[in-house]
């Protein structure tokens, strides 16, 4: 009785929306859950950034451990994402300590950044068939060993983006794999994309966590809402049109970015 005392069901209410659209389109979770925390409870954006990194770390091993048990998990791509984003990741923060910035200037460039994330983010989803018809040809007759080196390029641009504001690893992850590894079967990009974040958003959390704390009442709220939310929205999902659920959230993620932005 007294956990259920202690969960805020404003959270939980939160925690189930984001799950929801997550669960319908693959992608949103640190898109929305950071940007909602921020705007809607008030929370700092570094706390913010920090609590929705360990939130993640948490549900995508879930997702993971599924992933795994199907086998859709092409653990060669996970390893070349990780050999670039954990390194880029751990430069982030500690570049953060030894800067030795404020906390208003932490949570200024946090705000900006994950402004332009949001942006880029519903970019890749605005355009991502007409990016798939532009580049996927030419991405597929690469090398494998230039195809190794953009991977692990594309690991330290998500290294550094989701160290700073938890965006990017869902819908700009993806959408570079997809273009990357274009004979691969999308659950298998998917599923790499997931595997590849448990540690990167791990990593980056504790990071966070160490110059901040989170309120584990939060995460676990944010968690009772969002798990229930992902398992009820992946049996309407298939449904629904894809060109509708993108534009959607794309719509969704500019409004935010702007609220963010100005």
């Amino acid at each position: 009785m007294s956990i259920l005392h202690a969960v805020n069901w404003a959270y939980v209410a939160s925690g189930f929306a984001v799950g929801f659209l997550v669960g319908m389109t693959g992608v949103g979770g640190g898109s929305l859950m950071t940007p909602l925390l921020i705007l809607l409870f008030g929370i700092a954006p570094e706390k913010a950034v920090a609590t929705d990194l360990i939130y993640a770390s948490i549900t995508k091993t879930g997702g993971s451990f599924i992933h795994g048990l199907n086998k859709t998990i092409d653990w060669r791509i996970v390893t070349r994402l990780a050999s670039g984003s954990l390194p880029a990741s751990l430069a982030t923060l500690l570049t953060f300590y030894y800067l030795g910035v404020d906390s208003a200037a932490v949570s200024a460039l946090i705000t900006r950044v994950l402004g332009v994330a949001l942006l880029f983010t519903a970019t890749a989803l605005i355009l991502r068939p007409w990016l798939l018809r532009t580049y996927a040809i030419r991405f597929a007759g690469m090398s494998d060993e230039a195809t190794r080196g953009y991977t692990i390029v594309t690991g330290a641009a998500l290294g550094i983006l989701v160290t700073i504001s938890s965006v990017g690893a869902g819908a700009l992850g993806v959408t570079a794999l997809i273009l990357l590894y274009p004979k691969l079967p999308i659950v298998r990009i998917a599923g790499s994309d997931i595997a590849h974040a448990v540690p990167l958003t791990l990593l980056a959390g504790v990071g966070h966590l160490m110059g901040g704390s989170i309120n584990t009442t939060t995460l676990i709220s944010l968690l009772i809402g969002s798990l229930p939310g992902i398992v009820i929205a992946s049996s309407f999902a298939p449904r629904l049109p894809d060109t509708a659920l993108r534009l959607v959230l794309a719509g969704t993620l500019i409004l935010v970015a702007a609220k963010m932005l100005f």
